[in-house]
C-alpha cells in the first residue's frame, strides 16, 4: 500500500525530515522533480532529453551499484547541472535491514555520490536510522507519488493522478528504471507541458 500524496499528519509526525520544498519562487508556484533508482544507462538519458527540451534540471537519487555500473551517466547528469543523491547501495528497505546493514549501504553509497542528500528507498527508515542519517545528510521524502513503479497502473492514471495532487511546493517522485519505465516515459513530457501551462516552474531541491 503506498499513497499517492503525503497527508499533512504524517509530515507533521516526522517533521525532522524533508517532504516539499518552497512554495513559491520568484513569485512563481514551484515544484521540485526528483527520479529515484537509477542511473539507468537507456532510461535516465530519455529522461536527460526531455528534460533538456524544457529546460528543467531535477534530482536524481542514484542506487550505489548503478554508480558503480554507470559512471558515464552520472558525470554526464552533473554535467547537465542536475543534482545527485544517496539512494543506498543496493536499495534496501529501512523497515527490514538492520541499523548496520542500513547503514553500511548508506555510507557506501554516499562515498560515491558526497552529496548532502538522501532518500530512503520506499520510503521506509526506523527513527534511529533517520537520527543517524539526517545529522550527515538531508532526508528528502516527498508530497507526491507518481506511481509509475506500479504495474497496475496505466500511464493515464499515472498522469491523472499527478495532475489532481500537484501543488505549489512539491517534491515530486518519479522513478528511471526499467520497472518503470512504461509509465515515466509516456508522461513526463506531458506532465511538464502541463506544469508549464499551468504557470509552474521546475527547481533543484534546496540544500540545507
Amino acid at each position: 500500500m503506498y499513497l499517492r500524496q503525503t497527508p499533512p499528519l504524517i509530515k507533521a509526525l516526522a517533521s525532522q525530515l524533508t517532504w516539499s520544498g518552497p512554495a513559491y519562487v520568484n513569485g512563481e508556484p514551484a515544484v521540485y522533480l526528483t527520479f529515484d533508482d537509477g542511473p539507468h544507462p537507456v532510461i535516465t538519458r530519455q529522461v536527460l532529453r526531455m528534460l533538456e527540451e524544457y529546460e528543467v534540471k531535477a534530482t536524481f537519487f542514484c542506487v550505489g551499484s548503478n554508480v558503480l555500473k554507470y559512471p558515464d551517466v552520472v558525470a554526464e547528469l552533473k554535467s547537465m547541472g542536475h543534482l545527485i543523491g544517496n539512494h543506498t547501495f543496493a536499495h534496501e528497505s529501512g523497515w527490514s535491514a538492520s541499523n548496520a546493514e542500513y547503514f553500511r549501504s548508506y555510507l557506501k553509497c554516499q562515498q560515491l555520490v558526497n552529496e548532502p542528500l538522501f532518500r530512503p528507498p520506499y520510503g521506509r527508515i526506523s527513527r534511529s536510522q533517520a537520527e543517524a542519517i539526517g545529522k550527515r545528510t538531508e532526508i528528502v521524502m516527498w508530497d507526491v507519488l507518481s506511481a509509475d513503479f506500479d504495474l497496475k497502473k496505466t500511464p493515464e492514471d499515472c498522469l491523472n493522478q499527478l495532475i489532481i495532487n500537484t501543488r505549489p511546493g512539491a517534491i515530486v517522485v518519479f522513478h528511471d528504471s526499467e520497472r518503470a519505465a512504461p509509465r515515466m516515459l509516456p508522461i513526463l513530457q506531458p506532465y511538464l507541458e502541463w506544469l508549464r501551462a499551468e504557470g509552474y516552474s521546475c527547481h533543484l531541491l534546496p540544500k540545507r
